[in-house]
């Protein structure tokens, strides 16, 4: 991340989840706590959101899943960036992910899991810690 620029983070929704009003939330408050947001809208493909992220140069992904397409979906960001070369792209997400599944997601790279109910500050104050000005 570049001294001086506010950090960049894309948020999308993959798959054919149309529920949107969550992750617009986040967006919002992201936007509000002084980041920049792209917004890469609904029914997003992984190789789309990966393409769209290098093209943003952000500095982190941010998936709402309420699918349960995260087993699929998540490894799947990872893959598509580590072999475009953009593995210093942090991943991120959200949604209904069981807590059953959360040690796997973040053993494949994601950097962080908040699961439904969470208060935006959890992200905000995440976002802050782990992606150094």
């Amino acid at each position: 991340m570049s001294r001086g620029r506010k950090k960049r983070i894309l948020i999308a929704k993959p798959g054919l989840d149309g529920h949107d009003r969550g992750v617009k939330v986040v967006a919002r408050a992201l936007r509000n706590a002084g980041m920049e947001v792209i917004y890469a809208g609904l029914h997003q493909t992984p190789l789309q959101i990966v393409n769209a992220a290098i093209d943003e140069d952000v500095d982190a992904i941010g998936l709402s899943i309420l699918s349960g397409a995260h087993n699929t979906i998540f490894p799947k960001i990872i893959s598509f960036l580590k072999d475009r070369g953009a593995s210093d792209i942090l991943v991120f997400g959200g949604g209904t992910i069981p807590k059953k599944d959360l040690k796997n997601l973040k053993s494949l790279g994601i950097g962080e899991i908040f699961t439904t109910g969470t208060d935006t500050h959890e992200i905000i104050d995440y976002l802050d810690r782990t992606l150094k000005r």
